[in-house]
């Protein structure tokens, strides 16, 4: 069955992937489904794609495998393009300051290097 891509998605640099890397192998496979979701869904459930609140933009791919919860953080760029960046294991309730400010500031990287092209 082929599966219709609503958006398409893209890491920048290896941030995503070292993460990724990282995991094991039956959350490596939740990350793709999760991500094969946001791909082709038009209305990608909250409890998987959340918007940041008081951000410039990001967006929080949410995966929970047994009693652990990991982040990955994202944003949008040209309509339907999602790039991925930084991601984390969630160990409390509120998602640490230190990781929004690393994804803003990854942000601003990418859109920088992009205009300088």
């Amino acid at each position: 069955m082929k599966e219709n891509k609503i958006r398409n998605i893209f890491y920048y640099k290896d941030y995503y992937l070292d993460f990724f890397n990282s995991l094991d192998f039956e959350v490596r496979q939740k990350f793709n489904w999760t991500l094969r979701l946001i791909s082709t869904v038009d209305r990608v459930p909250v409890k998987y794609f959340k918007h940041i609140e008081n951000s410039t933009g990001l967006f929080e791919i949410r995966v929970e495998f047994g009693s652990n919860i990991y982040r990955v953080f994202s944003f949008f760029d040209k309509g339907q393009l999602i790039i991925l960046i930084n991601g984390f294991q969630k160990k409390s309730q509120k998602t640490p300051k230190k990781e929004i400010e690393k994804a803003e500031k990854l942000k601003k990287q990418y859109f920088d290097e992009k205009d300088s092209k």
